[in-house]
């Protein structure tokens, strides 16, 4: 992510001007270059000191936390929000008026009369939030474990919609009585052994 958004915006500062944006699909989709002293999405201008000192702190929390983090979903948020951390930090250590003044490079534009222009390292800085808040509401941990509560819920959501089988019973013993109720059959056997009836007329 943070070598698209370097060439991204290489590429842009390259080749557009300013006051000439590039109509990609009408009034809905624009490259336009500007200067961004804010945030993202143009978030307080004025404030670019701060916003230095603010990815500062991001990037080195996300380089700390890389050392006990298992979750393949926690290293793609954090991933995403370390990238865009540090592409704009780019932007505001080298770019003009000065060091850490640095005004970011926003090229993207989305119905850009009415939604604010913005770059790579932006987007990847919204996507790493909202994926870092789904994975926190759903419990997942850094090292890769969930809250029992949670995995729970999920199988029992599961089980009750049909998209996971329920348990089965426990097997039947095979010393088990059998059913009293059940028919037998009440003949004996015949006995060979039995002795012939004396009354009984010989065959010939």
């Amino acid at each position: 992510m943070l070598a698209a958004d370097i060439v991204s915006k290489s590429i842009i500062v390259a080749h557009l001007r300013p006051d000439q944006p590039v109509h990609v699909l009408g009034d809905i989709f624009e490259l336009l270059l500007t200067r961004n002293p804010g945030a993202a999405f143009s978030v307080g201008t004025g404030e670019t000191a701060v916003f230095t000192v603010i990815a500062f702190g991001v990037i080195v929390y996300i380089a700390r936390t890389a050392r006990k983090l298992y979750s393949i979903g926690w290293a793609i948020a954090l991933g995403l929000l370390l990238g865009g951390a540090m592409g704009n930090l780019g932007d505001r250590i080298f770019r003009s008026p000065g060091l850490f003044r640095g005004y970011v490079v926003d090229w993207i534009g989305v119905v850009p009369r009415y939604y604010p222009i913005f770059n790579l390292a932006d987007s990847a800085i919204v996507c790493g939030g909202i994926l870092t808040v789904i994975l926190a509401l759903r419990g997942y941990h850094l090292d890769g474990t969930r809250s029992v509560d949670d995995a729970r819920a999920d199988e029992t959501g599961a089980e009750e919609s049909g998209e996971l089988p329920a348990e089965p019973g426990p097997p039947r013993d095979a010393t088990e009585p059998a059913d009293s109720t059940r028919p037998t059959d009440s003949t004996p056997p015949s006995d060979s052994t039995e002795p012939a009836d004396p009354t009984r007329p010989a065959e010939p």
